[in-house]
């Protein structure tokens, strides 16, 4: 007794010439991998329209916008660009045309600290950078013994330009303005002062102050 492989455990008597037909495999597995790729088709076409619909419909830029929208949900914000730190100068930046040459400005040197004859040692040397001096002495009561950095640079609306370049004489050197009218600065000594930038390290600061700062992009991504 054989029982060919296929015929489901049937067991048949081999006489003669005659053998028993042997079926195919059975489709049900074919029809199933075949019924599964369909639809993963269908799910990729499906998928591909709603993409385009989108894009078309201009929902893509709402879903953009949607994903840089902070936990409240608003848009965020573009970063501001921060003003360079500027040694000597805290008015940045400010157009290059606007400050004047040297000779241009005048000074008026105020000793804010305990040490006698800072202030005319200071005018002195503001002086020889090619400043034209006016007064020279303590400095006024609001702010004697009141300015704890090297300096503070006061000057009017008119005198931002000049600010800015006194101020690059002098490292750390803070930046207010008044109401003045007058183009002039005064120059008040503080208690951590000790000296003036050289002429280079001057000229690199006064580049920095007058250097642009570019505007926030739009189109930047989150």
């Amino acid at each position: 007794m054989l029982t060919p492989q296929g015929l489901k455990g049937k067991q048949y008597r081999i006489t003669g010439n005659a053998y028993p037909r042997l079926g195919r495999p059975p489709k049900k597995s074919r029809k199933v991998f075949a019924l599964l790729g369909a639809l993963l088709a269908l799910a990729l076409i499906g998928l591909g329209g709603v993409q385009l619909w989108d894009i078309f419909s201009g929902k893509g830029k709402n879903a953009s916008a949607q994903a840089c929208a902070g936990p409240s949900g608003k848009p965020l914000a573009a970063p501001t660009p921060e003003a360079p730190t500027v040694p000597g100068s805290a008015t940045a930046p400010i157009d290059p045309a606007a400050v004047p040459q040297p000779a241009a400005v005048t000074v008026n040197v105020y000793n804010a600290t305990a040490k006698a004859g800072l202030a005319a040692r200071t005018a002195e040397e503001l002086k020889k950078r090619g400043f034209t001096i006016g007064k020279v002495g303590n400095a006024p009561a609001e702010l004697d013994k009141k300015v704890p950095g090297t300096a503070q640079v006061v000057a009017g609306p008119a005198g931002a330009g000049a600010a800015t370049l006194v101020g690059s004489v002098i490292a750390g050197a803070t930046s207010t303005a008044d109401a003045r009218t007058d183009g002039t600065v005064d120059f008040v000594i503080g208690d951590s002062y000790n000296t003036l930038l050289d002429d280079t390290q001057a000229a690199a600061a006064l580049a920095l102050a007058t250097r642009p700062v570019p505007a926030p992009s739009s189109t930047g991504s989150c």
